[in-house]
């Protein structure tokens, strides 16, 4: 029988919890294996990568910005030091006023000590070409975009470069789970964290991590500034005057294609938001992995010692991504307990009798 090479650590999946979790563990000199299939990571097709600290309807600071995104900066240019790539890039956004009192209230919010971090300025006047904004607009700093597809692209590249990579659909099948050790075809290891997403896992079967559908178009227009606009859809600027518009949020459609409701339903958005002549020459759907509470799970199987998860990351992935994978590898590696709000703890009686 032939020995098998010895890993710490084996990851299952590589969309953006996963290849954070390959960031930090490469960057701890760890030995790992990253099992993935990139044909059925769906939630990177309809990814646009966002990360904005203001958000929502009543636009109010995202959950723990203050934490999240000092941290991010500083995790996703050091992972372009690592993998030697450009993927991540810092952007204004703009977020159009649609009345007089809103205009009123952000100036008076603009003071708060909460969003100075946030707010770069407050316009009262049409300022943006490309945008319907006839009441001005909110400026917002600490934004821009994630390139995931060539995030994750560099981070494939690296594992195969220096650590061991398969590119397939895990099988559990071949998966064996024992006190001391984890054996996975030719493999072993000490401990194993899945981040398949939306993909079935007997393992942690009865997490309410449920599919949620996103589509987006594609849009060729005849400009292209530097920022973000943002309301009701993002529409973010590409190169060669290009855009991507979305995202469609629809729990009840689980099927694997693209729909006309979806198309119109972006190019309503867009025109509300937009003021320019484009085509729609392209249009992705993808499914991300949410939970009840819009928080991500992570921690350690009640009963498997070493078998971890890392999932629900949503519709924010980009910028819960890079701080949960540390506290995550900060239990794996010193026992450090985690936030009881992300923990799988909270929902340690519904799957705690899963098992191969």
């Amino acid at each position: 029988m032939n020995e098998k090479t010895k890993v710490d650590y084996i990851i299952v999946g590589q969309g953006l919890a996963g290849s954070a979790l390959a960031i930090q563990l490469l960057k701890r000199n760890k030995k790992i294996l990253v099992i993935d299939k990139p044909d059925l990571n769906r939630a990177s097709s309809v990814a646009a990568g966002l990360f904005n600290p203001i958000t929502g309807k009543k636009m109010v600071k995202t959950w723990m910005a203050d934490v999240l995104f000092p941290y991010l900066y500083e995790f996703y240019r050091e992972a372009e030091e690592l993998t030697k790539s450009s993927f991540f890039h810092p952007m204004p956004l703009y977020r159009p006023f649609i009345s007089i009192e809103e205009q009123n209230e952000w100036m008076a919010k603009s003071a708060e000590p909460a969003f100075l971090a946030y707010i770069d300025s407050v316009l009262t006047h049409p300022s943006i070409a490309e945008a319907n904004d006839q009441f001005g607009g909110l400026m917002l700093k600490q934004c821009g975009y994630l390139d995931s597809k060539k995030y994750m692209l560099a981070v494939r590249n690296k594992i195969i470069d220096t650590a061991h990579y398969l590119n397939e659909e895990f099988k559990f099948q071949e998966l064996s789970v024992e006190e001391k050790v984890i054996q996975y075809k030719d493999f072993s290891a000490d401990k194993i964290i899945f981040c398949n997403g939306t993909q079935p896992n007997p393992l942690f079967n009865g997490l309410p991590i449920k599919p949620l559908k996103g589509e987006t178009i594609t849009l060729q227009g005849n400009t292209s500034p530097c920022m973000i606009l943002n309301r009701g859809v993002y529409a973010l600027p590409l190169e060669e005057n290009q855009w991507r518009v979305g995202a469609t949020y629809n729990f009840n459609d689980n099927e694997p294609i693209v729909t006309e409701t979806s198309r119109i339903e972006l190019e309503g958005k867009v025109n509300a938001l937009c003021q320019f002549p484009y085509t729609v020459i392209d249009q992705q759907w993808g499914m991300r992995p949410t939970t009840p509470d819009r928080r991500p799970i992570l921690g350690e199987h009640a009963k498997l010692n070493s078998t971890f998860i890392f999932n629900g990351l949503g519709t924010k992935g980009v910028s819960l991504a890079p701080y949960f994978s540390m506290i995550l590898i900060r239990l794996t590696e010193n026992q450090v307990p985690i936030n009881k709000e992300v923990s799988i703890e909270r929902y340690k009686s519904v799957y705690s009798n899963s098992s191969l």
